[in-house]
């Protein structure tokens, strides 16, 4: 079988975060090194300069975007350093910038829907955190799967992810990946209904974002910002069912969303917001925001955006063959074909 059919088209499996496999670390690192291909503190620099680059194109242009590039560029220019000769400092700082890589890789399928490619990728990416002994960056990972497998129906896996993630930062200073955690953690308590868990799991992560230095994050947490979590945020008490609180945090990351350009983000919050008017049976307005969920959607490369469409025309069909319902649905029946 091809192997990229066989990669895509792998099943997501709940469990495999647990125990995950070292041997494609071990075996990297194992392999007799070149001593006339010495890897330089420089190196390492080269290939953290490219990882800017390549979180933006997810950002703005959607998983489905870069991700073959990334790879190709992981493949033939990162992996293989891992296999050349190092001292322990380079080995480490090397292990940190493409475990940052292997991380977008692993998000760039999971936003593209390819979730056992993505999971496999994520894996990775912890192994190659833990080898730098950077605990920001393990918990930063542990948040991708944690967002993974809430997102596909398994909020208790969700959670204890998303604790052990916390748990590794009580030595390490990052509020962004601190507040990420715990945003990831009320998703999860959202989905399995709990709604008092949920609200003190918000305060939690609410209480973190506001420690946020800027300046002294690492490149990764960039975006985890206020369009970021404020979208988290209205989709957990969106899936709680109470749309008086999603509301106000769905607008607040659609400004953020807009005043950055960032058309996936703002997709899923005007759906989140979408979703809210549904609940509240303002049809007249869920219209309006799930016609901006259709357009901004379309600017980006995002199975989850299309996802979010999808989700509203479902929740759309309670109102019956009104006008406004059949105008989205053609609007999303475009979408959805192309």
């Amino acid at each position: 079988m091809d192997r990229r059919k066989l990669l895509t088209t792998a099943p997501f499996a709940a469990v495999a975060a647990i125990g995950p496999s070292r041997d494609w670390l071990l075996n990297t690192l194992d392999q007799l090194p070149d001593e006339r291909q010495r890897v330089r503190l420089e190196d390492v620099t080269a290939v953290k300069n490219m990882f800017g680059t390549f979180q933006e194109m997810d950002i703005f242009q959607g998983g489905g975007s870069g991700r073959l590039v990334l790879a190709a560029y992981m493949n033939e220019h990162v992996y293989p350093l891992l296999r050349r000769t190092h001292t322990e400092e380079v080995r480490r700082a090397l292990c940190g910038a493409a475990a940052e890589q292997t991380y977008l890789l692993g998000w760039m399928a999971f936003d593209n829907g390819e979730h056992g490619t993505a999971q496999r990728y994520l894996i990775q990416a912890l192994r190659l955190a833990e080898e730098s002994k950077d605990a920001p960056l393990g918990a930063h990972v542990l948040a991708g799967l944690a967002d993974q497998a809430t997102l596909l129906g398994h909020p208790q896996e969700g959670r204890r992810l998303a604790q052990a993630g916390r748990q590794g930062l009580t030595k390490a200073n990052s509020a962004a990946c601190l507040a990420d955690l715990w945003t990831l953690e009320a998703r999860a308590l959202a989905a399995t209904g709990d709604k008092v868990g949920t609200a003190h799991a918000v305060n939690a992560a609410e209480h973190a974002f506001e420690q946020i230095k800027p300046e002294e994050e690492p490149e990764w947490a960039k975006f985890i910002d206020e369009a970021y979590i404020c979208g988290e945020w209205a989709n957990a008490f969106r899936d709680l069912g109470q749309p008086d609180e999603a509301a106000p945090h769905a607008r607040r990351s659609i400004a953020y969303a807009r005043s950055q350009n960032r058309a996936r983000r703002g997709a899923l919050s005007h759906a989140a917001l979408a979703v809210s008017h549904i609940q509240n049976r303002d049809l007249e307005a869920a219209h309006a925001a799930g016609v901006r969920t259709v357009n901004l959607s379309s600017k980006v490369k995002s199975s989850r955006s299309v996802e979010a469409v999808r989700d509203i025309q479902q929740r759309m069909a309670t109102f019956g063959p009104h006008p406004l319902v059949v105008d989205f649905n053609e609007r999303a029946r475009t979408l959805l074909v192309a």
